[in-house]
């Protein structure tokens, strides 16, 4: 009887391996042709003949990205960096304390307040593009980091989950704290926040990659080429003009690898405030 329970236990832990697998293998399939394609000439490239790898490496088509007059990648990847960071910190600065204050700060309109903010969800981006434009464009901030980083700092969607976080946090321990003394601001910084790590990680990775893979805003605010994110700077190796497919394959892994390594540093947090979302929840 044991064997005839394993057996079937045996058999669904093999299918679990096998759809991990196949879902892993579908998964790295883009990582392998930005690869490949990358290390590639032109040629190779739009050859009929497939090859798994390619006929001789290109490694220079690495420099050659980064020297290119014509598009400055190195430039775009910083501005991208500093874009990214900075939105993510004020992001998760604003947020978290609006989110503290509608959970835990006694108020009698927060509830209207709350709505209020979640109602903006409901409102399309390209409603307000428009008006943003003009407004950003009329105080000057075309083709600055001015222009492309403040007008994301509303973010309603995380204000609304660092709020759902905040009323599963233990009330014990934010009681003991107000007893020994602190405050509203003393406890959400020395007791609420280094205690909620893992939720901010996962809040940050979210923020950054939106951050980093945006396109529409910066391509209508960074006019000038030193204001240029990395997204615009690979979408102009390929147009109605031109295409450089060699370079555009470069380019995009390299503008994916700062995503991988974050995720990677950053994995098990993620995780783990996914986690205690989900029983928050």
């Amino acid at each position: 009887m044991a064997i005839a329970r394993s057996t079937p236990q045996k058999a669904g832990s093999a299918l679990r391996y096998v759809a991990l697998g196949l879902g892993a293998v579908l998964f790295l399939v883009p990582f392998y042709l930005l690869v490949r394609n990358g290390l590639m000439r032109e040629a190779d490239i739009t050859a009929p003949d497939w090859s798994w790898l390619p006929p001789v490496p290109q490694w220079g088509n690495v420099r050659e990205l980064f020297t290119d007059p014509a598009v400055p990648i190195a430039r775009s990847l910083a501005n991208s960096a500093v874009i990214a960071v900075t939105q993510t910190a004020l992001v998760l600065l604003l947020s978290g304390m609006a989110g503290y204050g509608l959970a835990r700060i006694p108020y009698r309109h927060a509830d209207k307040v709350l709505w209020t903010v979640v109602a903006t969800l409901l409102i399309p981006a390209s409603v307000t593009f428009v008006p943003s434009f003009v407004l950003v464009s009329t105080l000057g901030w075309i083709s600055t980091l001015r222009g492309l980083i403040i007008p994301g700092l509303f973010q309603a969607f995380a204000t609304f989950l660092f709020r759902q976080y905040f009323l599963g946090f233990p009330k014990e321990i934010e009681e003991a704290a107000r007893i020994d003394g602190l405050g509203w601001w003393g406890t959400f910084w020395r007791i609420v926040a280094p205690n909620s790590w893992g939720f901010v990680s996962a809040i940050a990775t979210i923020t950054f990659i939106g951050s980093w893979n945006a396109f529409l805003w910066p391509l209508v605010i960074g006019q000038d080429q030193s204001s240029w994110t990395v997204q615009i700077a690979v979408s102009t190796f390929l147009t109605q003009q031109t295409s450089n497919l060699h370079e555009l394959f470069v380019a995009a892994a390299v503008a994916i690898l700062p995503l991988v390594v974050m995720f990677v540093v950053l994995q098990r947090w993620i995780v783990e405030g996914v986690e205690r979302t989900g029983i928050n929840e």
